[in-house]
C-alpha cells in the first residue's frame, strides 16, 4: 500500500483521504490545531456550543453525492432540517423581507416587490438551474490542469449558455429592477469574492442553491458535519493525528521524501496538502508552482470580523440567518475589493442558531454569530474590533427594540490575524480566491505541483473554489486524479 500524507483536517482534506483510503491508500492526517475540521472547528465556552466557521448549509445534494461514494448517506451521520424562512433581510427605511422555503411563496414574493415580474422569475430559475445542473453536475469536477479539459464540443457549447463570459450584476439586471429584490439576490456574491460586475453570470446558479433547493441546518451545529466525516474516514482507516504543524516538505530527485513536523518526521509515498496553498509552497525548499508576486497578483475573496456571542436572554425578531443590508451594499463591496479598507457602513449578517437548535444555549439564552465581510490583510487591532462591534449591536438593538449589550455573557472576536495564526491563511482571508472569470477553472491555481510528481493540493485555493460544497468535491477529485496517476 502507497503512504499518502494529508495535510490539514479541513472538509477537502478530510475528503481527500477518506477517498484515497477507500482506493486502497495508507492514508495519515495531520492536523496543526489540536482539534480537527479546519475553519469549521467548534468550541464551547459557559454553556454555549459556537461553530467557529461555516453556518450555512446549501447543495444537500453535493453532501448526498459525498457521503453516497462511501455508500452512506448524511443522515447516517447527522440529522437536517430545513430552515422556514430561509433567511431574513434587512433593508433600509425600516423594511425586512422573510425569504420563504417554498419557490411558489417566494415567487409571490419577488412579485410583491415588483409587481409583473413573474415571468422573469421563471425564465431567471430555469436558466439558473440549468447552470447549476451543468455547473455543479459535471464542469466542478474536472481537475481542471488543462484547457483541453473543456475541449470537448458538448461542454463548449454549454459554456457559452453557462454566461461564462457576462456579469452576473448585468445579467441580473436583464430580469429584475427593483433595488431591494437586487439586493437580496447579489448578497451570496459578496462572499464569492468580487463585486457582482466581476463576477461571471455563471453563479447564478448560487440563487438556484440556496432558494429552491433550499437552506438547511444539521441539528447540533455544522460540526456535526465534520464529525461524521472524521467516523467514516475512520472507518476507512485513515489515522488522524493533531498538534502536527508542518515545518518542511523535503523533496529529492523531483519526489517529495518526507515531512517535518516540530517533533517527527513522516515518510510519505504521495502528499496531499489541505492546508493554505501559498503557505505550503513556502515549505517546498523552491519547488513552487508559483512565485511570491504571483500570490501577491491574485484576487482574494474577503476575510471576517467575527464575533461569539453568548446573551442570558432571548433575542426577538431574529430569524436562525439575518441578514442587515441597512446600509449601502455597492459601497461596502467597493471597501472589500477596489478600495481596501474597514468599512465606513457596514452590511453584517447574524446568525441565531438557537431559534433552531435548543442544544447550543442554556435554556432562555441565544446564541449568536456576528459576522462583517472585510477585505484581506487589514490591521485587527482590539480597538477596531471593538469599534465594530459597537456598531453592529447598536444597529442590531435598534432593530430588535431591546436591549443586548448588557445581557451578554460570553463574548469572543476573530479577526485576519487570527486566520493568519490558526490556519497560515493568505492575507486572512476567510474564503479563499475570489471566483472572478479569471481565476476559474483551469486558471485556479493547479491541484498539482508541476516540478514534483506526487506532490497535490486541494482546498479553497485551488480547483473548484471556496466553499464547503466545493471543499467536498475538491478532495474527491484530487483523490480520484491521484488514484489514477499512482
Amino acid at each position: 500500500m502507497k503512504k499518502v500524507i494529508v495535510i490539514g483536517s479541513g472538509f477537502a482534506g478530510i475528503s481527500a483521504a477518506t477517498k484515497l483510503a477507500s482506493l486502497g491508500f495508507e492514508v495519515t492526517v495531520l492536523e496543526k490545531n489540536a482539534d480537527f475540521g479546519g475553519r469549521a472547528r467548534v468550541f464551547s465556552e459557559a454553556g454555549f456550543k459556537f461553530d467557529m466557521g461555516p453556518s450555512w448549509y446549501w447543495m444537500p445534494d453535493v453532501f448526498e453525492r459525498y457521503f453516497g461514494e462511501f455508500g452512506k448517506k448524511p443522515s447516517d451521520y447527522y440529522k437536517l432540517v430545513r430552515l422556514e424562512p430561509s433567511y431574513k433581510v434587512i433593508l433600509t427605511n425600516g423594511k425586512e423581507v422573510d425569504l420563504p422555503a417554498n419557490l411558489t411563496e417566494l415567487k409571490a414574493l419577488f412579485e410583491k416587490l415588483e409587481p409583473g415580474c413573474g415571468p422573469s422569475f421563471d425564465a431567471f430559475f430555469e436558466e439558473a438551474k440549468y447552470k447549476y445542473t451543468t455547473g455543479m453536475g459535471e464542469f466542478v469536477w474536472k481537475p481542471s490542469l488543462s484547457v483541453s479539459e473543456f475541449f470537448d464540443f458538448r461542454l463548449l457549447s454549454k459554456a457559452i449558455s453557462l454566461d461564462l463570459f457576462a456579469s452576473f450584476g448585468k445579467h441580473l439586471r436583464k430580469f429584475f429592477k427593483n433595488e431591494d429584490l437586487l439586493k437580496i439576490m447579489e448578497f451570496p456574491v459578496l462572499f464569492l469574492g468580487a463585486t457582482p460586475n466581476d463576477t461571471p453570470a455563471l453563479y447564478s446558479l448560487m440563487n438556484y442553491a440556496e432558494m429552491a433547493l433550499g437552506t438547511w441546518y444539521p441539528m447540533g451545529g455544522m460540526h456535526e458535519i465534520v464529525k461524521g466525516m472524521l467516523k467514516l474516514a475512520e472507518e476507512k482507516g485513515v489515522k488522524f493525528i493533531n498538534n502536527q504543524e508542518v515545518k518542511e516538505i523535503v523533496s529529492e530527485n523531483g519526489n517529495v521524501k518526507k515531512i517535518r513536523t516540530l517533533d517527527a518526521v513522516y515518510y510519505a509515498d504521495i502528499v496531499v496538502s489541505g492546508a493554505d496553498y501559498e503557505h505550503t509552497e513556502g515549505l517546498l525548499n523552491g519547488s513552487r508552482n508559483y512565485s511570491k508576486k504571483y500570490w501577491d497578483k491574485r484576487l482574494m475573496a474577503p476575510s471576517s470580523l467575527l464575533y461569539y456571542i453568548g446573551v442570558d436572554r432571548k433575542v426577538d425578531r431574529l430569524e436562525h440567518h439575518n441578514l442587515f443590508f441597512d446600509e449601502d451594499f455597492n459601497l461596502h463591496a467597493d471597501e472589500i475589493y477596489k478600495n481596501p479598507k474597514w468599512p465606513s457602513k457596514p452590511l453584517f449578517y447574524v446568525s441565531a442558531p438557537s431559534k433552531t437548535d435548543p442544544s447550543v444555549a442554556p435554556e432562555g439564552h441565544e446564541n449568536l454569530f456576528l459576522l462583517i465581510p472585510i477585505a484581506p490583510d487589514l490591521e485587527d487591532d482590539e480597538s477596531t474590533r471593538e469599534k465594530y462591534f459597537d456598531i453592529m449591536i447598536e444597529r442590531l438593538e435598534k432593530y430588535v427594540g431591546h436591549e443586548i449589550r448588557n445581557h451578554v455573557v460570553y463574548k469572543k472576536s476573530y479577526a485576519v490575524s487570527d486566520f493568519k495564526a490558526d490556519y497560515h491563511a493568505f492575507k486572512g482571508n476567510a474564503y479563499g480566491l475570489a471566483n472572478t472569470l479569471l481565476q476559474t477553472a483551469f486558471l485556479k491555481p493547479a491541484l498539482k505541483n508541476k516540478n514534483l510528481k506526487n506532490m497535490y493540493y486541494t482546498g479553497q485555493l485551488s480547483v473548484p473554489g471556496p466553499g464547503v460544497p466545493p471543499a467536498l468535491i475538491s478532495g474527491l477529485v484530487v483523490g480520484d486524479y491521484i488514484a489514477k496517476n499512482h
